[in-house]
Order: structure tokens, then C-alpha cells, then sequence
């Protein structure tokens, strides 16, 4: 039999629970479609709940304390081992189209990032710029999520191909001139949407592979429903926020919480002891205000607009992915592809009082939305509460291809639970969260029932019952009756970071 070819769709900071599967108030038919004809895995999770140290995890198959890309503003050294080097040497083309992020925004004196200014904007660069990178082959990448203003690349090619000469119209300044007070509504026309050129460029070159005659491992990397919320018409009015279950902290919640729970629900907190301004991005801060287009105070009717365009942008995201669901079909290759979707981490939107991401593990932020379907392999409309990880990728791609694992990456053989012949490979999930230059730092270790997460050089932390207390409303860290089980998983938590046989490399960055 020949080597399955293997399509990684992702999108970028999707709630676990925004599949119209399970989810009657949001419209996803064609991820409804990969839930009938796969497996559902309830229980995935991200290393990090930050996107360049889960992407970077993604493709090395190591934690980001490992691979060293630990936060953002950091880059994934291109000395690092990849699944796309192994998959190239067994044969494999591979590509990625859409997001990458593994390198920062700002180049420095200690490295270089492709995806930096000026680079970034330099479109006579990427004319001819398509890998290698990481692994892959080919790449065709963009950096804005909807109207920033880091625009360029390939995508900002590809809509000058397309005859959208005005495309600066549609982003912020300094490469654009859109009005940064639109809110909701992206005045892009949906054919010049990144969302068009994904599924347009994936699916041509999925095309040529096919004809080629050659394997390939493809990551169509979709850029939504990570803020700022937007979407062109219809779909920014597709849901009405009036009807839809918005979120909220429910009274108390965060009594028993370390203190910067409970000071995120304050108007001007004081953080100064995080080393923190209280303005970081994805730091610690007053949830109160969520600085949007001119913004700088969502009222209730912006917190329910917000969800619904939410819900907008994985719908319309939807849309692509059967696009390309529909071409692999057509080309006949579907039977002998292994398809992934899953998400590089969660999002808030209202749940304990929060708005996006930032140093909380609570599962709406670590948890992922994580289909698998190959058929006659991986059984179909069936879901399982095994416990994955992003870092179980890398090694699973590989196994599932008949290619050696090598022994740096640290994530776990995934295969026999996707095809059913085991219930589970790991019985626990670590996640790591740090960001510079404040003092947050913090791990998590999440098993069958139960979470902890610790602080470093801090004596609070968080104990969860995810069985009887799965809305994480009560922190049983101080809790009297649950010494016992402090000490058990605090105990559980050090061998799994100190890893058990054969070693892991050890966890030499400062993650």
C-alpha cells in the first residue's frame, strides 16, 4: 500500500466547544462531516496556550521548554528537528499554506526572523521566497489575523494576482488605510478574503501532488476565529447575538483563586508584584476593558456582537475547509489520507469573566476542538475521551507513515488509539505558559479527573475536579479534605515533568 498522504487543517484560538456538532448554535457542516466520518477526541490539549510555542510544538513534536520557542516573541531556531525532514526523506512533499509563526515580529541582534519587518512587507522578497522553511518544501504564508496591519507576504501577492489592486484598503495602517474604528464588519469582498486563498492554494497544490504521483504532508493553516472580530458580509450577520448563550463569571468564582483571578475582575488593578503593567497582551490585566478598533470598554451589547461574529468567523472558515475536503474527494485521494483539524489553543469570550488568552489554564484556553479521519483505519462517527496532546502530532504523523520516531521528540505515538486498538497512550497532558518580562510562569498537569497547576516561586496554584466541578468554579488547593490529593498530584506532577523511561531531553529553555 502506498504511504498516506497526511492534511493538518488548524484554525488559530477556537473554543474546544464551537463544532455545530455538539454545539447547536453554531453552523460548521463540513467539520460536522469530519465528525461522521472520524473520531472525535474530547480531550486534546495544547503545551502552551500561545501560538508560536504550540505551532512550534506541532512540527518538533517537543514541548516548548524544549524546543525553545517558549513564548511569543521568540523563534523556533532553524537547527531544530522537524516531522517535515523526516517526511521529505521518506518521500513526502510538504507545504504549508496560511499561518506559520514560528518566528517573531522584530529581528534582533542574537537572530534573524523571516517573518519580521521589513521582510514581512518586502513583496519583491517573497515573489521568489517559497522554502525551505521548517521542514517544508513549499510554504506560502501570511502573518495578519483579519485587518492588522502585518500584512504581506504571499498572500498580499496573491491578492494582487487576483486584481485586488486596492488591498490596502482593508488593513490598518502602516500598509493600510482602513479606519481602525470598524469593528465587526471587514469591508474585504469574501474572494479576497485569506480564508479564498487558503483553500484556493491548497487545493492547487494538492492538485499537483496527486499529479506528481508524490506523498505530501500539507498544513492548511487558517488564520480565524482569533480576534480582532471580523468578518465581510454575510458573515458578520449571520448569528443573532440575542440568541446565542454568552458567557459570564458566575458570582464567587474566583474566591478561592490565586489573587490576579479575582483582581482581573477590578477597574484599575495593581499587578506590580507579577512585575506586570496590567496592560500586557497576553499578560495579566482588567478584563473590564478589551481594547478593540478605538474600543477601550466592551459594553454588554459588544460582548454578545463579539460572540456572534465569532461564531461568524468559524462558519465562514467552515465554508474553506470543505472546499478543501470537496477537492480531496474529487482528486481521489481521501481514502488514503489521514486528516487532522484541530486548533493551536482555546479562547475566552466571556468564561470566568475573561476576553481572549493570557496566563489562565482554565480548560476554555488549553482544551482543543481535535477530529482524525482515515478511513478504514480510524473509525468513523465514534469519540474518545483519550487524552492528546499538540506535541503527539509530530510522532504520530510519523509512526502512521511506517517512519521512525526519533528519540528528541518527546510527545507520544498516538496511533493505536487513533485506529482503535488502544484506549490510551498517555494518561496525563502538560502545559506550559510564561511571558516575559513579567514573573508569570506556571505549569499545568491535567489527567483523567483532575487538574494542578503550579506558580513559580509562588505557594498558591489551582486544584480542579473536572469530573463533579467541570465549569472549574471550585479551587480546592486549600482545601483541608484535599490535602491528600494535593500532595498525590503535586507528587504525579514532578515525575511527569522529570519524564519517565526512556528519558525526554531535558527542559533546558526557561519554560
Amino acid at each position: 500500500m502506498s504511504k498516506p498522504n497526511i492534511l493538518l487543517i488548524t484554525s488559530d484560538q477556537q473554543h474546544w466547544n464551537t463544532i455545530g456538532a455538539f454545539n447547536s448554535e453554531v453552523h460548521t457542516p463540513n467539520l460536522d462531516r469530519l465528525v461522521r466520518e472520524g473520531t472525535t477526541f474530547t480531550r486534546a490539549y495544547c503545551p502552551n496556550p500561545t501560538c508560536t510555542p504550540s505551532r512550534s510544538s506541532i512540527i518538533t513534536g517537543m514541548y516548548p521548554s524544549q524546543h525553545g520557542a517558549w513564548t511569543l516573541g521568540t523563534k523556533l531556531l532553524e537547527d531544530r528537528h522537524t516531522v517535515g525532514e523526516d517526511l521529505q526523506t521518506a518521500g513526502y512533499r510538504t507545504a504549508l499554506v496560511g499561518k506559520a509563526h514560528f518566528q517573531p515580529l522584530k529581528s534582533t541582534d542574537e537572530y534573524v526572523s523571516l517573518e519580521a519587518y521589513p521582510t514581512l512587507q518586502d513583496l519583491e522578497f517573497w515573489k521568489t521566497f517559497h522554502g525551505p522553511f521548517y521542514g517544508f518544501d513549499h510554504v506560502e504564508l501570511a502573518r495578519n489575523h483579519t485587518n492588522e496591519a502585518h500584512v504581506g507576504q504571499h498572500y498580499a501577492l496573491w491578492m494582487e494576482e487576483k486584481g485586488c489592486a486596492n488591498w490596502r484598503d482593508y488593513f490598518l495602517p502602516p500598509t493600510g488605510t482602513m479606519d481602525p474604528s470598524q469593528t465587526y464588519k471587514w469591508p474585504i469582498p469574501e474572494p479576497y478574503h485569506y480564508n479564498t486563498w487558503i483553500a484556493e492554494r491548497t487545493n492547487a497544490l494538492m492538485s499537483e501532488y496527486k499529479d506528481a504521483d508524490q506523498p505530501f504532508f500539507m498544513w492548511a493553516s487558517f488564520f480565524d476565529p482569533h480576534p480582532e472580530y471580523l468578518a465581510p458580509e454575510p458573515w458578520d450577520t449571520m448569528y443573532d447575538p440575542d440568541t446565542l448563550t454568552i458567557p459570564e463569571m458566575v458570582p464567587g468564582e474566583h474566591d478561592q483563586n490565586p489573587p490576579h483571578f479575582g483582581k482581573t475582575q477590578e477597574e484599575q488593578p495593581d499587578f506590580s508584584d507579577l512585575a506586570e503593567t496590567g496592560y500586557g497582551i497576553h499578560g495579566y490585566r482588567s478584563h473590564h476593558y478589551y481594547e478593540y478598533g478605538t474600543k477601550f470598554r466592551l459594553t454588554e451589547d459588544d460582548k454578545k456582537k463579539l460572540v456572534a461574529v465569532y461564531y461568524g468567523m468559524i462558519s465562514m472558515m467552515d465554508k474553506y475547509i470543505g472546499k478543501i475536503l470537496d477537492k480531496l474527494e474529487e482528486l481521489g485521494l481521501a481514502e488514503n489520507t489521514i486528516i487532522v483539524f484541530t486548533t493551536d489553543h482555546g479562547h475566552f469570550y466571556g468564561q470566568h469573566g475573561l476576553q481572549a488568552k493570557g496566563g489562565f489554564h482554565y480548560e476554555d484556553l488549553i482544551k482543543l476542538p481535535f477530529i482524525v479521519k482515515y478511513p478504514g483505519h480510524v473509525p468513523a462517527g465514534h469519540q474518545s475521551g483519550a487524552i492528546q496532546s499538540l506535541v503527539d502530532l509530530a510522532p504520530t504523523f510519523l509512526s502512521m507513515s511506517g517512519i521512525p520516531v526519533p528519540r528528541t521528540m518527546t510527545g507520544v505515538d498516538q496511533s493505536d488509539v487513533w485506529t482503535g486498538r488502544k484506549q490510551s497512550a498517555r494518561d496525563h497532558a502538560i502545559c506550559e505558559f510564561r511571558h516575559e518580562p513579567t514573573t508569570i510562569h506556571q505549569k499545568t498537569y491535567v489527567d483523567e479527573r483532575y487538574k494542578i497547576t503550579v506558580y513559580y516561586n509562588r505557594t498558591y496554584g489551582e486544584i480542579f475536579d473536572l469530573q463533579e466541578d467541570p465549569g472549574e468554579l471550585s479551587n480546592l488547593w486549600d482545601d483541608p479534605a484535599a490535602a491528600s490529593l494535593k500532595s498525590e498530584l503535586l507528587l504525579k506532577y514532578a515525575w511527569a515533568e522529570l519524564g519517565k523511561e526512556p528519558m525526554p531531553m531535558p527542559r533546558i529553555h526557561h519554560a
